[in-house]
């Protein structure tokens, strides 16, 4: 998978150059000498990293922030009535 994922990326050319490369910490390293294990876009691949901190630390939330869920809106869509509008 990681070999098909590497040809896909490499064809991408320049998308290639903004694609942010971690390096993932949770697993042993068996790459091969000079790689380690890199999480690009969501796959594990053996690679070079050009970010300096891992996947992990990057999603965490910053300290004291609160992630509070937005209420969501109801539809009211009539029978008989074209269209719907929200609550």
């Amino acid at each position: 998978m990681c070999g098909a994922f590497a040809l896909t990326v490499l064809g991408a050319g320049a998308a290639l150059a903004d694609a942010k490369i971690y390096p993932e910490t949770r697993f042993g390293n068996f790459c091969p000498a000079g790689h380690q294990p890199v999480r690009i876009d969501g796959v594990i691949c053996c690679g070079q990293p050009n970010q300096s901190v891992s996947y992990q630390s990057m999603m965490r939330l910053p300290a004291g922030k609160v992630h509070r869920a937005k209420s969501a809106k109801r539809a009211l869509c009539p029978v008989g009535e074209k269209g719907c509008r929200t609550q």
